[in-house]
């Protein structure tokens, strides 16, 4: 899955569980932005937690990564 905002995209957003038990709430995700591979958390609360290095743009690709998971999620 693609998600663009102006001219920067994330590609191949996937995201899981954190936890055995789905329906606790934790999700482990990655994606590539700007020919580069990322990774993180999304806590429970929104808060992402980089668990590699943080992308360049931390606000805008935290924008769309809030509205993926809102769409995938919560939706």
């Amino acid at each position: 899955m693609s998600y663009e905002r102006g001219s920067n995209m994330l590609q191949h957003f996937n995201y899981k569980s954190l936890y055995d038990n789905a329906q606790l709430p934790g999700w482990t995700f990655s994606f590539f932005f700007k020919q580069q591979r990322y990774t993180g958390e999304y806590l429970q609360d929104g808060t992402i937690k980089w668990t590699g290095d943080t992308p360049p743009e931390e606000e805008n690709v935290n924008k769309m990564i809030h509205e993926l998971m809102t769409f995938h999620v919560y939706d």
